[in-house]
């Protein structure tokens, strides 16, 4: 005798079935008229009544554009875009290395191939890198959570590298986590106290990035929680605004003085650098970071991605990555000082063949951004589906911020880290070098001639003298 519940599973296994076979002789045929009945009307009706309308505007303004053109006529705000502009300008992608095999050798399968890296030469304590790949700053609060901080921190340390702790205040987890720390000075009245200045193992003063230039920036009171509040120095329903300056530096000269001021308070020991956006007034600004003594500059390209800004900013500002870095390694040529300083680019860096040819091109090393946030939410970002963007996980300001695992989150950066590290021993093996400072530009070949004719290097189709 069969149960109650086997019963009722039988049962319903027994409908589900006679669903089906009802669909399938009778919806079917339903089905398919209503389907030839749809599609005869987006056949016959005018354009000004047909729905597809929609397709042939998208295909002329993109679907993207036309959400943005939405957004902005429902808020009456500028838009904040995630993650940069996918706008396709010239790139790395245009240059490609050679192999080494008879006229150069390979280096052998068992030596050892270095790829330490020193930012800061001339300061008394550099930063000693073991990997040319840092990540750059994702503030606390402005854009990831300080669970994220902390493993970006933890998975840095790992691979041997510096975190950047971007325009937001020094969060004492991620100090306690990182072995290698760069503090940005923001634009900002936070974290500038002698005693967290003097925590930082180097300093970078934040005059723009590729994202926004020094656009001024606004985190409205509804996402600043209670321990920003204390962080940011402000009382509840109060905004925070990121200013477009740096305080105290209201002309060119100023920045002389900030560099001397920060020396004195920090003991003159650790690398002293700046952040700035690639714009057509590169040369003059690296001149100021040449007078002021900076032991880096970072210059960021346009690709550069951030947590929101405005896509006008993205898409209509700026130097993409591999013009700001070649202008800015010729001019530092030029200028007999292309040792006193070290030069650091990002911009939608994410291989480690855009590391290479970054580095081949002239940088001393990498910063990289969106390629760091999806390493370090890796896995995680399912715990954001199907119903919430990937990125959420990450996110301060998010509902799932707290489903973040910071181990996890930290071995997965270092996982990345460590796997692009060996990709570039590899490839350096490959072209017969032993060390990443052998890298340079001859080292290149262009398959683009607009590419060549940026970089200087020679294209692929002319025999190598």
């Amino acid at each position: 005798m069969i149960d109650k519940d086997k019963y009722d599973y039988l049962r319903r296994i027994a409908m589900l079935l006679g669903g089906i076979t009802v669909f399938k002789y009778f919806g079917k045929k339903a089905a398919g008229r209503i389907i030839k009945k749809w599609t005869r009307i987006l056949m016959t009706d005018e354009y000004n009544e047909n729905l597809l309308e929609l397709v042939s505007a998208a295909s002329r303004v993109t679907p993207q554009k036309i959400l943005e053109l939405n957004l902005r006529s429902e808020t009456g705000e500028p838009v904040e875009r995630p993650l940069g502009s996918p706008k396709k300008v010239p790139s790395l992608d245009g240059l490609m290395f050679s192999f080494a095999q008879i006229e150069t050798l390979p280096v052998p399968q068992h030596e050892d191939i270095d790829t330490t890296v020193i930012i800061g030469k001339k300061a008394q304590k550099p930063l000693v890198l073991e990997t040319p790949i840092m990540v750059g700053g994702m503030a606390y609060g402005f854009a990831v959570s300080e669970r994220v901080r902390v493993a970006i921190a933890k998975g840095c340390s790992m691979a041997g590298t510096a975190a950047n702790t971007g325009q937001g205040g020094l969060l004492p987890k991620e100090r306690q986590a990182a072995k290698q720390l760069i503090l940005q000075y923001n634009r900002g009245h936070w974290s500038k106290d002698p005693e967290t200045l003097r925590q930082a193992d180097a300093i970078e003063l934040h005059f723009g990035q590729g994202a926004f230039g020094g656009s001024f920036e606004i985190l409205p009171a509804k996402n600043i929680s209670r321990e920003m509040r204390n962080m940011y120095g402000v009382r509840k329903g109060e905004r925070i605004l990121y200013p477009s300056r740096i305080p105290g530096i209201n002309k060119p000269r100023d920045l002389v003085n900030k560099v001397r001021e920060l020396r004195g308070i920090t003991g003159g020991g650790i690398p002293i650098g700046a952040k700035i956006a690639g714009s057509d007034s590169l040369e003059k600004d690296l001149f100021w970071c040449l007078e002021a003594g900076l032991d880096f500059v970072t210059v960021s390209g346009s690709e550069g991605g951030s947590k929101g800004s405005p896509p006008t900013l993205q898409d209509d500002h700026g130097l993409p990555a591999i013009f700001g870095l070649c202008r800015a390694v010729n001019y530092l040529e030029r200028s007999g000082a292309r040792k006193e300083i070290d030069l650091i680019t990002d911009g939608k860096l994410i291989t480690p063949g855009d590391f290479l040819k970054a580095l081949a091109l002239g940088a001393n090393a990498v910063y990289i951004g969106t390629a760091a946030l999806y390493a370090v939410a890796h896995t995680q970002v399912l715990k954001a589906f199907p119903f919430e963007p990937p990125t959420s996980v990450a996110w301060n300001v998010s509902q799932l911020s707290h489903r973040f695992n910071v181990k996890k989150g930290a071995d997965s950066l270092y996982n990345y880290l460590k796997s692009c590290t060996a990709e570039i021993r590899m490839s350096l093996s490959a072209m017969g070098k032993t060390a990443v400072h052998d890298l340079g530009k001859d080292d290149l070949i262009a398959i683009d001639p607009f590419i060549a004719d940026i970089t200087g290097v020679r294209l692929a189709h002319m025999p190598k003298s």
